[in-house]
């Protein structure tokens, strides 16, 4: 009970600093706390500073492994879909021939080895308890590709290359980690707010200011809406718009990506449907990822009528107490229907009779119009490298 209760107040303090997030602070200007938030921005901005002036100037140099190695990260703490694009990236390589695999620091895994290896591309070795919840998805969701999590991206690095044949590394959530050396750096932003409040942590969502956008190879704006897309124009990618706020928001090559739903699996039984099976239905949603009202978005955009929604921490780790509560809720809704997310279905196995009353709903991400060039452009810079393998049965 008392684990729970301090579970609960975490909850509670997150929910907090992300609503202080979402404004400018200008009617809580002279608030202790806000200004203690600032004190500590403040100190976070110099060390940040400090540490990119010694890359920049080679006082601290990035280590080059001997294979490419291609980061997915972005600049503000919170969901822009890293994992979904590290998904279509590394499907992405392996059907041209490269042996791609997954470095991810396995956030809120328990496994605290040098070196975890959460797949070996044909066998899932770990569960979400040991490897994390977004390491599991990946290796659930990228069959014949390899999955490894440690604190060291170096040494999870040199063990995919030397012990598992991987000839292009992928950095999940990679952009701040430059002390290892990386070929293309591929930064994800939220269209519907890609700087958060405009501070840094902890007074705002971001890690480093907008000026670190110069090191990026290619942006790729993610989430928002078609209403968003007809707003800012330019093929739905808004940077035109915000140049006078972040100069560096079109110094490196722009797409779009969207966060499509593919497809509802009923948990209990694996059964599909099509999104479409969510039309008109009176729904209870929750989830626990980076950005849920997101999520909630997307049922809408489905058709779905969100009649209750239950908001959860990023990496969420549901107690029984939580299955109470949205059995509860959704019963209190008259809901037809309980949806989550696939992350969020991962950390739900140890409740089956649960999973007789959910769907989860699995998305995947597409760069428009542009996936092509997307692609082309990636795969140029590998092709400068070396010629992929050749793909056996082909």
């Amino acid at each position: 009970m008392l684990r729970y209760m301090q579970y609960v107040e975490m909850i509670n303090l997150k929910n907090a600093l992300r609503n202080i997030w979402n404004d400018d602070g200008s009617t809580r200007r002279l608030d202790p706390f806000i200004l203690f938030l600032v004190f500590l921005s403040l100190l976070y901005r110099q060390t940040i500073k400090l540490r990119d002036r010694l890359y920049d100037t080679g006082v601290f140099k990035g280590r080059k492994l001997p294979g490419k190695v291609i980061s997915i990260g972005n600049i503000t703490v919170g969901g822009t879909g890293k994992t979904p694009m590290v998904i279509l990236l590394a499907n992405m390589l392996k059907k041209q021939g490269y042996l791609p695999a997954i470095l991810s620091r396995g956030y809120g895994g328990k496994k605290k080895s040098p070196v975890n290896v959460v797949s070996d591309g044909a066998h899932l070795l770990m569960g979400y308890m040991e490897a994390g919840d977004e390491p599991v998805l990946s290796a659930k969701s990228v069959p014949g590709i390899p999955v490894l999590t440690g604190p060291k991206r170096i040494l999870t690095g040199e063990f995919a290359l030397e012990t598992m044949g991987a000839d292009v590394l992928i950095l999940d959530d990679g952009f701040q980690h430059r002390r290892l050396g990386r070929d293309i750096d591929i930064v994800l932003l939220d269209a519907a707010r890609p700087f958060g409040n405009g501070r840094l942590l902890p007074r705002g969502p971001l890690r480093e200011s907008t000026e670190a956008l110069k090191r990026a190879d290619i942006i790729v704006w993610t989430g928002g809406d078609n209403d968003m897309d007809e707003k800012y124009g330019y093929d739905g990618v808004p940077p035109r718009s915000l140049t006078s706020v972040c100069p560096w928001c079109d110094s490196a090559p722009v797409f779009r990506g969207y966060h499509r739903p593919k497809y509802l699996t009923q948990a209990a039984t694996g059964k599909t449907y099509p999104p479409e099976y969510l039309n008109g239905k009176k729904v209870c949603a929750f989830a626990g990822i980076g950005s849920p009202e997101s999520f909630r978005k997307t049922l809408e955009s489905l058709g779905g009528r969100v009649v209750a929604f239950i908001p959860f921490p990023d990496h969420h780790h549901y107690h029984r107490k939580d299955i109470t509560v949205i059995r509860g809720t959704a019963a209190g809704s008259t809901a037809e229907t309980i949806v989550t997310t696939e992350k969020d279905g991962i950390k739900l196995a140890e409740f089956p009779s649960f999973l007789e009353d959910i769907f989860f709903l699995h998305i995947e991400m597409e760069i428009v119009p542009s996936g092509e060039a997307f692609e082309t452009m990636i795969l140029e810079k590998l092709k400068a490298w070396k010629t992929p393998s050749p793909i056996i049965g082909q």
